[in-house]
């Protein structure tokens, strides 16, 4: 992708491979392609929204991202800065600008730690506060997130899960990063919670001027939260829009048949909607299809999708698209 100007992060053929291993002596007799070959920028400011079915690859490129795994090939440029080759103390500097929330605030949170002490850890593994500086500045971040400053002393067991969510975002800012991966953060939320942590979310990043990948499979969420959006399907990214184009024009008909299971709180509209219901199972990760990734269960594949893998192109202005009845 070209480069343009305000980019903050751009992921260039970026793969992960799971190896799989049998017998006794372990050998290597396949892979498991959860990233393969995918590309992205996110420009500096915006919340870039990374959707798709459970399975595709979403948590594990935004794990690669922040280097959390190794990823097999390709190139993670943060500010410029090749992250994937970088190692030691120079890494660990990095990490100050990016954080993660993880999605179960049930398992995120070590139970045997208080509030303060998860959420202090980072200021102390990086040594930027400590004693009174690092009490005032947990108690501030819990402030930040809208929980009581005299939780500190609390432990994860004792508040509710939007709470423990509040806790874990409180975590993610300690450093004062730059770049947040969101994972899901609302999946496991009651749906009241949800738009109160998006809100939350959204304000956040209005005051520090953050950066989010958000991933997430709901997509009238992730409508209302993203700037640009990315359709993840099988470990590769189908099609890149903004988001309101998205919405009004998807080309990729895996982006069409998820956009037409949004519901619409509109009975009138609603009845008039076609839904694209779509035959079969994900195909595994360990044995993708030849050609393209979903021409086992496309509703309008050609020939040449079984044969040859599309090419992922620029149709207009930042609209991206990998299918060969677009770009063909």
């Amino acid at each position: 992708m070209a480069a343009q100007n305000g980019i903050l992060l751009e992921v260039k053929n970026l793969k992960m491979y799971f190896p799989i291993k049998r017998g006794v002596f372990q050998r290597r007799v396949g892979d498991i392609k959860a990233v393969d070959d995918v590309s992205f920028f996110i420009r500096r400011g915006e919340t870039f929204g990374l959707v798709g079915e459970s399975g595709c690859g979403k948590t594990t490129a935004g794990r690669c991202i922040l280097q959390l795994y190794r990823p097999t090939a390709g190139e993670v440029l943060f500010e410029g800065q090749e992250l994937t080759t970088m190692k030691g103390q120079k890494l660990r500097a990095m990490r100050r600008e990016m954080q993660m929330i993880f999605q179960d605030p049930y398992a995120s949170l070590n139970p045997r730690m208080t509030v303060g002490s998860i959420i202090g850890e980072p200021l102390e593994v990086h040594g930027t506060a400590k004693g009174k500086a690092k009490r005032e500045r947990v108690q501030e971040l819990l402030r930040v997130v809208g929980l009581n400053p005299y939780f500190v002393n609390r432990y994860p067991h004792e508040f509710s899960g939007g709470q423990r969510q509040r806790i874990g975002v409180a975590r993610a800012l300690a450093l004062n990063p730059s770049f947040i991966v969101a994972d899901e953060p609302i999946s496991a939320l009651d749906v009241s919670i949800q738009a109160q942590i998006i809100n939350m979310l959204e304000d956040l990043q209005e005051e520090l001027g953050l950066t989010f990948l958000f991933i997430a499979h709901d997509l009238s969420v992730v409508r209302h939260i993203s700037d640009r959006i990315a359709v993840m399907y099988l470990g590769k990214i189908f099609e890149i829009a903004d988001r309101d184009e998205l919405y009004k024009n998807p080309l990729q008909p895996y982006t069409q048949s998820l956009l037409s299971a949004v519901p619409i709180p509109d009975p009138v509209v609603e009845e008039t909607r076609k839904r694209i219901i779509l035959v079969g199972d994900v195909p595994s990760p360990a044995n993708p299809p030849v050609g393209c990734n979903f021409v086992t269960r496309c509703p309008v594949k050609m020939d040449i999708c079984e044969e040859q893998e599309p090419e992922f192109k620029e149709i207009s202005p930042d609209h991206w698209v990998a299918c060969w009845r677009v770009t063909g």
